[in-house]
């Protein structure tokens, strides 16, 4: 039996806001900024999984470095104008300049609405988090997350961010209902080149073809208060045939049939989201995604107490097509069948650095298990490693 293991001991911070703002006669505008610098070692090359950890515009899991420091510094512009506390209007841009000198880009949306009735947002964005990870700070957030997400010869650990948002080659809108006082209806669109998810192009060994973009459709149905928050959702593309391959018979074989479910459940002690480094936080979440000759599932749990975290992670995949032709040179996964992976996360984090009370650290390490089929050999693949995060907000 294959088995490959990852443990993470990471960190991450409460955001300090710390911003300037002018008022204007069309509204408020405010500057803010977001440093964040990493400093990895791992204990081998390539990565188990094809989640993205650093901030690089293209994600990179067969990368056969081991030491690296990488990182980015992100700009804000926000702007916001409200009229008798009713009618509101806003955008926000948010470019980014990464360690390996390209530039990027976090959130460039623009939306309007009216309070406790509805809004509606356009542009680059994400949509409701269906799967919150608390203190990890391996998985990256920022850039083009809806894009690379998926690649031949790694594990998928399927978090319900195909239709999220954040595409290099697309864009989302976005309608907001809430009702019955803590009740929220979100349905996201995005529509994106949807060949650009799969990183190098190639699905089960095959190569993939686009033929029209997709539109991912997203509900979510939300509930907060205080202490407790919880959302059920659902993905799905509508558009068929909107990429695929060819076989030896030169006939065109959809792959474009994707439909994902989710559901999230979190609960703070103090009866407050925004309290820093206090009390008890919980995040547990399910997602399950239905594909062509693919399914996956994952569960997560973390919790957070006061500057410690920890969670466990298992995904579960299962390929039913493979092209037997065509051998992945880098990865884990070279055939169909059902593959397992097992992930735990910790972390540690040290405020007001300097103290100052927008610098923070975060310390980490992790450890990974991935578990195949007896029938896929009997190699051990260890993935372990550190990871320590420089913080600061302006």
């Amino acid at each position: 039996m294959k088995k490959i293991v990852i443990f993470s001991l990471i960190g991450l911070s409460s955001i300090a806001n710390a911003a300037i703002e002018w008022d204007t006669p069309q509204g408020k505008l405010k500057l803010y900024g977001d440093v964040e610098i990493n400093v990895d070692a791992a204990s081998s090359k390539q990565q188990l999984s094809s989640l993205k950890e650093s901030a690089e515009k293209k994600n990179k899991p067969a990368d056969k470095d081991r030491w690296d420091i990488n990182g980015r510094i992100l700009i804000g512009l926000d702007g916001y104008r409200e009229i008798n506390d009713h009618n509101f209007a806003g955008f926000v841009v948010q470019p980014l300049a990464d360690l390996g000198g390209d530039m990027n880009l976090d959130d460039a949306a623009f939306y309007f609405g009216q309070k406790q009735e509805w809004s509606i947002k356009v542009g680059r964005y994400e949509a409701y988090d269906m799967f919150p990870l608390g203190q990890d700070t391996f998985i990256e957030y920022s850039g083009n997350t809806a894009n690379d997400i998926y690649e031949d010869g790694f594990g998928y650990i399927y978090m319900m961010k195909e239709g999220r948002g954040r595409s290099k080659n697309g864009g989302s809108i976005q309608l907001n209902k809430p009702f019955l006082n803590n009740f929220n209806l979100e349905v996201n669109a995005l529509v994106n080149n949807g060949e650009k998810m799969f990183n190098k192009s190639t699905y089960h060994g095959y190569d993939i073809e686009k033929k029209k973009n997709v539109v991912y459709v997203r509900p979510v149905l939300s509930w907060k208060n205080n202490s407790f928050s919880t959302a059920i959702a659902a993905e799905t593309n509508v558009v068929k045939n909107a990429y695929g391959y060819y076989d030896k018979n030169g006939k065109f074989r959809d792959q474009s049939q994707r439909t994902g479910y989710g559901a999230t459940f979190s609960w703070n002690s103090e009866g407050d989201w925004g309290a820093e480094n206090k009390g008890l936080k919980i995040n547990t979440s399910f997602a399950y995604m239905s594909a062509k000759d693919e399914n996956d599932m994952t569960i997560g749990a973390d919790i957070i107490w006061e500057k410690v975290g920890l969670g466990y992670y298992y995904a579960n995949n299962n390929i039913k097509k493979f092209n037997p032709e065509n051998k992945i040179k880098d990865g884990h996964i070279n055939s169909k069948g059902k593959y397992k992976i097992h992930t735990v996360n910790a972390s540690y984090l040290i405020d007001n650095v300097l103290d100052m009370d927008n610098f923070n650290i975060y310390l980490g390490a992790y450890w990974s298990l991935l578990d195949r089929n007896k029938s896929h050999g009997d190699n051990t693949d260890d993935r372990y490693g550190t990871r320590i995060r420089f913080k600061y907000f302006y």
